[in-house]
């Protein structure tokens, strides 16, 4: 469990028990932000999407990411956010032996779809409607045809991309997706016939992962570079195998 750190708010200068939140790595390994200790919190007073983000090393596998920057809401009306470790950087980090979800296995068989791919060409994502660029490309990368942003009504109920075959969901918000978007966008594949696939910035929430995994979808987390990782068996096997044939 991730002890709680004193935080002085800004504005009241009121002393609040914060813990620093934990997201889920690709790799599979919970990171927590290492938040400082001796520094000094801010008031928010605008929100950029820039600011929002923070820079990470994952203490498993090395590999650097961006995550939402904590912040909570003092009592006093004042939303705050808490100063974060500046990542080191992953190339002076000795890698860890535990192998990334994104990492490739050893050979064993005939190679699938994955291996006549060529490199994937992220999209850096600055806005909210980057990262849905950035998961249509991801989308075509993988072999779905046709991928485009659907009609207003489709995407009202939770559809944020789709094409013959699939249809996909993009959450850009820094609070980790619900259940309920799990089961919205897998309701939509079902009326579909087609396969749902999500993409998240901020990872899942653990019953929204569990769901996921009962119901075979699809889960990818992005950070701001825009490049897609794997977060569970079936993106896996997405990426191996390619989108079903037919």
């Amino acid at each position: 469990m991730t002890d709680s750190v004193p935080v002085r708010c800004p504005a009241c200068r009121r002393e609040q028990s914060f813990t620093p939140p934990t997201y889920p790595c690709s790799c599979g390994a919970p990171l927590t932000l290492p938040v400082l200790h001796d520094s000094s919190p801010e008031e928010i007073e605008h929100r950029t999407w820039e600011a929002t983000w923070v820079a990470a090393n994952c203490a498993t596998c090395g590999r650097q990411g961006s995550w939402p920057q904590p912040e909570f809401g003092c009592p006093c009306g004042a939303l705050v956010r808490v100063p974060v470790a500046s990542a080191p950087d992953p190339t002076e980090r000795a890698p860890a032996t535990a192998r990334p979800r994104n990492a490739a296995a050893p050979a064993a068989g005939p190679p699938g779809r994955a291996a006549l791919r060529p490199a994937f060409q992220p999209v850096t994502i600055r806005t909210a409607r980057d990262a849905v660029t950035a998961a249509a490309q991801y989308l075509k990368w993988l072999g779905f045809h046709g991928v485009r942003q659907p009609e207003e009504g489709q995407a009202a109920s939770g559809v944020d991309l789709c094409g013959p075959g699939v249809v996909a969901q993009v959450d850009p918000t820094t609070r980790p997706t619900a259940l309920r978007d799990i089961e919205c966008l897998w309701l939509n594949g079902l009326n579909e016939s087609a396969v749902s696939v999500f993409f998240s910035l901020a990872g899942y929430a653990r019953d929204a992962r569990a769901r996921a995994d009962a119901l075979h979808i699809p889960l990818f987390i992005m950070d701001l570079t825009g490049t897609p990782q794997p977060v569970n068996d079936p993106a896996d096997s997405l990426i191996r195998v390619g989108p079903p044939e037919g």
